[in-house]
């Protein structure tokens, strides 16, 4: 296999980054043409991403064996594995950064990372868009530019921030896909759902709530949302608030001590909140309680 497909750029005499005797950088870039119609990304032993440059341009692809439809952006980038080559139909002319990553760095940094051998299978991606990836690709981009003044110890730091990320999100990706359609059971949602009635007066964390349900945290998260439709975060004051407000009602406390008692860091702090899930302030409630108190009466 050609270490440089047929449709790259030629290489320099020399490259910047060291002679051909020495080992091929962890990292490289490339300014590539994008023809119009139909164009088959080329096979190449390395993981390539396709930053997209310029304006954005309509385009259809076919992966894994489904045809879709999408516009290309400025600064999107798609993914395509080592060894492997997605079929793309371009309505005009455009232009791609490729990062070319090697994949022996991704396998070390698998390892590293703990996620194991399996882990250095880069998965293909479309029109993804991640800050992170994008200023790794504008860095390298500058690089290449000015021939390369950090030099290779700089564009190998590069490499291993790619690395990085680019297996970060894809763990994060697997992991929604591996619990979508999975919800937390019955009888560990009932125990985390009666440990917040029981500490709602107390500073609660994700970790403490996962460890009640007994997953990790990453898992929990997905897992409670599936079960009750919303975040944990967004759960638990939910039930502070309804806690504040059947103890305004009761009108037995002074507001103050409501605060504390329903979980919350002082009166304004469950103000904001009763605002924002009610509609209502809390001195509106302690009149509508007062009131409804003397028409009993």
């Amino acid at each position: 296999m050609s270490d440089r497909p047929a449709c790259y750029p030629p290489p320099p005499s020399r490259s910047p980054l060291g002679t051909a005797a020495d080992r091929a950088p962890l990292l490289d870039v490339l300014t590539s043409p994008v023809p119009q119609g139909v164009f088959d990304s080329p096979v190449d032993a390395r993981h390539v991403l396709c930053l997209h440059l310029g304006e954005p341009v309509p385009v259809s692809y076919r992966m894994d064996g489904h045809q879709r439809q999408g516009v290309r952006l400025h600064g999107q980038y798609c993914v395509v594995p080592a060894g492997a080559s997605t079929r793309w139909v371009v309505s005009q002319p455009a232009r791609s950064l490729l990062l070319r990553l090697t994949p022996s760095l991704l396998g070390e940094t698998s390892q590293a990372l703990g996620l194991g051998s399996g882990g250095a299978l880069l998965a293909p991606a479309i029109h993804v868009r991640d800050p992170q990836v994008e200023r790794i690709g504008w860095m390298m981009q500058a690089e290449d530019h000015d021939a390369y003044p950090g030099g290779r110890l700089f564009a190998d730091s590069l490499a291993s921030a790619l690395a990085t990320r680019l297996l970060t999100l894809q763990s994060r990706r697997a992991l929604v896909a591996d619990t979508q359609g999975r919800a937390l059971p019955g009888w560990r949602l009932r125990r985390v759902q009666d440990y917040v009635e029981a500490h709602l007066d107390e500073p609660l964390s994700l970790l403490e709530l996962a460890a009640v349900a007994g997953y990790s945290a990453s898992h929990f998260k997905a897992l409670f949302k599936q079960a009750t439709g919303v975040p944990v975060h967004r759960y638990v004051l939910e039930r502070r608030v309804e806690r504040a407000r059947i103890l305004l009602l009761q009108g037995e406390q002074r507001i103050g001590d409501i605060a504390l008692a329903a979980g919350f860091s002082h009166a304004s702090h469950m103000a904001r909140c009763l605002r924002r899930v009610l509609g209502t302030s809390p001195s509106h409630l302690m009149r509508d309680a007062t009131a409804a108190g003397r028409i009993a009466h």
